[in-house]
C-alpha cells in the first residue's frame, strides 16, 4: 500500500497526533517514494494475523452483515457482538446463520455472542468487573460495552491488534479497505500502544435522484471543532489537527485498548481523545501508566479511498451523537469555561438542552483475567459461537434456544 507521509504531527503531552494521511494506491511497487510510506502486502499481511475484526450490530440489515463479514480479510478473526431483537422474530438466530454459511464456505475463523446473554453477564461479575451490567446483571444496552465484549474475546485468543467495522455498510469493498488501512498504520507505529482511526473521502448522499458526494457530515465537523478547540486552547495554539473525533471505524493496539477508560452511548468514539488528551497530555494529573508515558501514544488518521454509505438513522439520531459528542467534551478536565461556553451556544441552538449530561466512564479491561472470562463464556453461555477454520457447522444448536427461552419464561 502507497500512503501520504504525515506533514504534521501535533504533540501534545505524551500523545502524537498524525496529520491526515490519504491513502494513494492500495497496492504499491515498492520503490522509493520520499512524499509517501510504501508497505509491503507481505507486511500487512503479518498484521492482518494479529487482527481481530469486531462486528457491533443491532438489528441491521441481514444482507448488509453477510457482505461485511465476506470483505474482512481471511486472515483476521471476526467477532461479531449482537443486541439484536430476540422476540416475537429472534434476529439474532438470523444473524447466528449468516456467519456460520459465511464460515462454511470461507472457513474463516469467527466467533459471535449476544450481549444479553444472562451468562454473559455472569462471567463479567466472576471476573470483577461490574461497571458494564445494570441492575438485573445483564450487560447494559450500548455500543461500548459490545465493543469490550469483543476486545476481551480478541484478547483471550491472544490477538495484538483489535479493530471495529459497522455492520451496515452497503460497500463490501470498503470494509476490506479499512482493514487494510489499520494494518498499514500498525505498520507505520513506532509504539505499542497506537490508535488508527479512519476518515472517510465521501459519505455519498442522494440528492434528487442523484449521489452527492459529500466530504464532511454535520456530527464530524462539530466535533472536531470542539476537540480541536480543547487543545488549542490548552496549548495557546490554534490547530486543526484532529478530524476524526467520530471516528467508528478505528483499531488500536491491545496494549493500549487495556489502558483506556470507555464512555457509554454516542460519546464512545470522541472519548478516546479527551481521555487521552486528559490523562496522557501536557495537564496530565497523575501518571498511572509509566510504560506508556515512556513509549508515547500515536494516533494515525488515514483517509480512505473508497467512500462510506451507510443506512440513514434519522435525525434523532444526528441529536443523540451531538449530545453524546459535547458532553464528553464539555465534561473534560481541561475544559475551561471558555470552551464550555462555546459547547453550550452549540448545545442550545441544535438540542435546546442547557447543561449536558455527565459522562458515565467505564475504566479499564487491562486487569480482567481474559482468559478466566473466556472460559466461562465458552463453557455456559446459550448464544456463544465459536467456528474455526476446518468446522463445517450445519445448524444452529436448537436445544440452547430452547434452554434460554425456558429461563426467560421463569423468569
Amino acid at each position: 500500500m502507497l500512503i501520504e507521509l504525515p506533514r504534521h504531527t501535533e504533540i501534545f503531552g505524551s500523545v502524537k497526533i498524525h496529520e491526515l494521511q490519504r491513502v494513494l494506491k492500495l497496492d504499491s511497487g515498492g520503490s522509493e517514494n520520499p512524499r509517501a510510506c510504501d508497505i509491503a502486502f507481505e507486511d500487512i499481511k503479518e498484521v492482518l494475523k494479529e487482527l481481530a475484526i469486531i462486528v457491533p450490530i443491532k438489528n441491521e440489515n441481514i444482507h448488509l452483515l453477510e457482505g461485511v463479514l465476506r470483505a474482512i480479510p481471511f486472515d483476521c478473526t471476526v467477532i461479531v457482538v449482537s443486541n439484536s431483537t430476540r422476540g416475537p422474530q429472534d434476529i439474532y438466530k438470523m444473524e447466528h446463520d449468516v456467519i456460520t454459511n459465511v464460515h462454511n464456505l470461507t472457513q474463516q475463523e469467527m466467533l459471535a455472542i449476544h450481549q444479553k446473554d444472562p451468562e454473559l453477564g455472569f462471567s463479567f461479575h466472576d471476573v470483577g468487573y461490574d461497571y458494564i451490567l445494570d441492575h438485573d446483571r445483564l450487560v447494559r444496552d450500548g455500543k461500548a460495552e459490545g465493543m469490550i465484549i469483543g476486545m476481551l474475546l480478541a484478547k483471550a485468543l491472544g490477538k495484538k491488534f483489535i479493530g471495529f467495522a459497522d455492520a451496515d455498510n452497503y460497500i463490501p469493498g470498503s470494509v476490506r479497505e479499512y482493514v487494510m488501512d489499520y494494518a498499514a498504520g500498525f505498520c507505520m507505529s513506532e509504539s505499542p500502544y497506537t490508535m488508527v482511526r479512519l476518515h472517510w473521502r465521501y459519505k455519498p448522499k442522494v440528492v434528487e435522484d442523484r449521489l452527492y458526494f459529500k466530504k464532511w457530515g454535520r456530527v464530524s465537523e462539530t466535533t472536531n471543532k470542539y476537540l480541536n478547540l480543547l487543545l488549542s486552547t490548552t496549548t495557546g495554539f490554534e490547530t486543526r489537527v484532529v478530524i476524526t473525533g467520530n471516528a467508528g471505524e478505528h483499531a488500536l493496539t491491545v496494549k493500549l485498548a487495556d489502558i483506556m477508560s470507555y464512555s457509554t452511548g454516542y460519546s464512545i468514539e470522541p472519548y478516546h481523545f479527551v481521555y487521552l488528551f486528559d490523562e496522557f497530555g501536557l495537564k496530565a494529573e497523575k501518571i498511572v501508566y509509566r510504560d506508556a508515558i515512556s513509549e508515547g501514544i500515536e494516533i494515525f488518521q488515514i483517509e480512505t479511498l473508497n467512500p462510506h454509505i451507510h443506512e440513514e438513522k434519522g435525525e434523532e439520531h444526528i441529536k443523540n451523537m451531538l449530545l453524546g459528542s459535547l458532553s464528553t467534551i464539555y465534561n473534560s478536565k481541561l475544559c475551561n469555561d471558555y470552551v464550555r461556553h462555546k459547547v453550550l451556544e452549540e448545545l442550545v441552538d441544535i438540542l435546546e438542552v442547557y447543561k449536558p449530561p455527565d459522562t458515565f466512564v467505564m475504566p479499564p479491561i487491562g486487569d480482567i483475567n481474559a482468559d478466566e472470562f473466556f472460559k466461562q463464556v465458552s463453557t455456559y453461555s446459550d448464544t456463544f459461537l465459536w467456528l474455526k477454520p476446518g468446522m463445517i457447522e450445519s445448524r444452529v444448536d436448537e436445544e440452547a434456544y430452547l434452554r434460554r427461552f425456558k429461563a426467560e419464561a421463569v423468569k
